[in-house]
């Protein structure tokens, strides 16, 4: 069986596939035709090639790759057991190079997760390849057992190997740890299982941002979190102190001697230095670069800490996606983080405080998978507005933005703080930026709509539902907002009250995320409960709900009277069929209530009763009409 490890877009018309053919690993490239209308899906099988550092044997061993111009860079498992991991460069017109075979310094187990070509200046000669991993961390101390940490490693694109030592091997290579922690007093929690990492482009093409997703492989508690990086930090990490350990009973400590010249890990350039080639450097270089490819400094977050974090949340997060969206008040950056339970979660990154803090708000959570399915893979299409979702066994498309989700009201569409959605005073819309501003009410940095929407009058009319509970027994007022950055506030009005007070916080009254559940019901309790959203110091009124709580033997009464009533002809529905249901769920009649009545002990039958009955062939009964509704004034 061959499973697809890397599928990359050669030229205009073909694809560059690979797969592991079998644990044979093999290539071909894929003939898709020149036209869009006219799409062609052709493979030539003289064309086939030995996949071998392209694409993993094993499926289950992760690959990452991209191709630049005709080269191919590669990090994978080359060989059948998976125990020889390389960064391999193929194809094109340079030499082929790997990474040192079977040196942990280099490479200790690695799982491969991305590859991204960054330019570095005008200069082509100093483009690097940056591959994003995790691995077993070889500075860690022996106590702490197989420890896992996230790394970005970097390589120079126009790296030859070295002349006498590391001969078709990489002269450039150097890694650094990737942090992505939360700061504490006893200690920072790290996420160290580094998930994917998504590469968005700022205006300045040589220092995009890294959004990076990260789990952490503790036994205490799951969680996940977003870091984000840059680019300046990371080359900030490559160019300070090398790692440096004097023998198997030392420790790892920052390097202080005498760093060869040119210092290693820098591209051989007019930009840096005099050499054009690598294998013109010394031979003190070469050996340097041999035994130091981990640098001291770690690479850390930008704020120090993630921008975005769940724990606790039943899900891990597997794939990020980030789209800039041009709002009113400036531009915005929009993620789209998949899960391993088939959900995306939109998260917007919003300034806290002053620069450079940011701070991320969860917009919305989208079920995509029917299967609960990990998403694999995200693509965000900004053409067409649209986000495609992959699992194992599907792919998904949904739109970047559901304005309409937001509600009916400008103060809704407001707190949505949704950069691609903005009221335009009959609904919430998309945001177009060259639109005419007095048409359009967003505000994302404050999602304040008490400005915005003064002088709005359209208010969604207030849903109010009865809900019947029985004495002693427990009622669920539900209530969700629809912004998840809202928190609900209840107030409880008594008949014939003027003024609401709000629901205390006790045990029989237990807030939810859906709801209110009141347990241990009392008289007392019925009434009118308020349900509002309060976010920014905004409040909205969101439902009604009017709670009548019947005595059991209310209950009991309603049940016999039904009992001993002649057969009506059909009506309306029973009016209080609503609180039967929560006595027994799935009931509705007088079953329903007889199964709530204290059962009488039961009698064994005297000798003569215990005769086996004769089997009577009887008509199915005629279905009992429903009667209608009767007066309960004797109440």
């Amino acid at each position: 069986m061959n499973f697809v490890k890397l599928l990359h877009a050669y030229n205009r018309t073909h694809l560059l596939a690979c797969g592991t053919g079998a644990f044979h690993p093999t290539c071909a490239f894929v003939e898709v035709g020149h036209r869009l209308e006219e799409p062609v899906l052709r493979l030539g099988l003289r064309g086939l090639e030995d996949g071998k550092g392209k694409s993993p044997y094993d499926p289950r061993h992760r690959a990452a790759s991209v191709l630049v111009g005709e080269e191919l860079y590669s990090g994978v498992a080359a060989d059948l057991m998976g125990r020889d991991f390389t960064i391999f460069r193929s194809l094109g017109q340079r030499p082929s190079l790997r990474t040192e075979p079977h040196d942990s310094r280099w490479l200790n187990e690695p799982k491969f997760v991305k590859v991204f070509w960054i330019p570095e200046s005008e200069n082509p000669d100093d483009d690097k390849i940056y591959f994003f991993f995790r691995e077993l961390a070889v500075e860690a101390a022996p106590a702490l057992g197989r420890l896992t940490v996230s790394r970005v490693g970097q390589i120079c694109r126009n790296d030859v190997g070295g002349q006498r030592s590391l001969v078709n091997k990489w002269t450039t290579f150097l890694k650094a740890r990737l942090v992505c922690s939360v700061p504490g007093v006893e200690g920072d929690t790290h996420f160290d299982q580094l998930q994917d990492v998504f590469l968005l482009s700022s205006r300045d093409r040589w220092t995009p941002l890294l959004y990076a997703v990260f789990s952490t492989s503790s036994g205490i508690f799951q969680g996940s979190a977003v870091c984000v990086y840059s680019m300046n930090d990371v080359r900030r990490a490559f160019l300070g102190p090398f790692a440096h350990k004097e023998g198997p009973v030392h420790q790892w400590v920052s390097y202080q001697g005498r760093v060869p010249y040119p210092r290693p890990g820098v591209c051989p350039s007019k930009t840096f230095g005099t050499f054009s080639s690598t294998k013109d450097f010394p031979d003190d270089v070469i050996q340097f670069a041999r035994n130091h490819p981990l640098m001291y400094n770690s690479v850390l977050p930008m704020g120090g800490r993630p921008l975005f974090l769940q724990v606790g949340a039943g899900y891990t997060f597997t794939q990020i996606a980030a789209d800039r969206v041009a709002a009113a008040d400036g531009h915005y950056d929009v993620l789209f983080i998949g899960t391993d339970v088939g959900t995306v979660l939109k998260v917007i990154s919003v300034p806290k405080g002053g620069r450079p803090n940011t701070e991320g708000l969860l917009l919305e959570e989208l079920h995509v998978f029917e299967d609960s399915a990990a998403v694999t893979s995200m693509q965000i299409s900004s053409k067409r507005h649209q986000l495609y979702v992959a699992s194992r066994s599907a792919v998904a498309q949904i739109p970047l933005h559901r304005c309409a989700a937001h509600g009916h009201a400008c103060a809704e569409c407001c707190l949505a703080r949704d950069p691609y959605c903005a009221w335009d005073g009959a609904a919430c819309t998309r945001f177009q930026p060259s639109a005419k501003r007095r048409f359009r009410r967003q505000d994302i940095k404050n999602g304040d709509p008490s400005t915005l929407c003064s002088g709005d009058s359209s208010h969604p009319a207030l849903l109010e539902r009865k809900v019947f509970g029985v004495e002693g027994g427990s009622a669920f007022l539900e209530c969700e907002p629809r912004s998840l950055q809202a928190h609900v506030e209840w107030t409880f009005q008594r008949a014939g009250e003027g003024v609401g007070t709000p629901v205390p916080a006790e045990e029989r009254a237990e807030r939810t995320t859906r709801g209110l559940l009141l347990r241990g019901l009392r008289r007392g309790d019925s009434g009118a409960y308020l349900c509002a959203a309060v976010e920014q110091g905004f409040s909205q009124p969101l439902r009604r709900l009017a709670l009548h709580v019947l005595s059991a033997a209310q209950a009991e009464r309603l049940a016999r009277t039904e009992e001993a009533a002649p057969v009506a002809p059909p009506g309306p529905k029973l009016w209080y069929r609503d609180f039967l249901q929560l006595v027994e769920p799935g009931g509705g009649g007088a079953s329903s209530l007889r199964m709530c009545r204290p059962q009488p002990a039961a009698h064994p039958l005297p000798p003569e009763s215990r005769r086996k009955g004769r089997n009577r062939r009887t008509h199915a009964p005629e279905p009992r009409a429903e009667r209608g509704p009767r007066s309960i004034a004797h109440w």
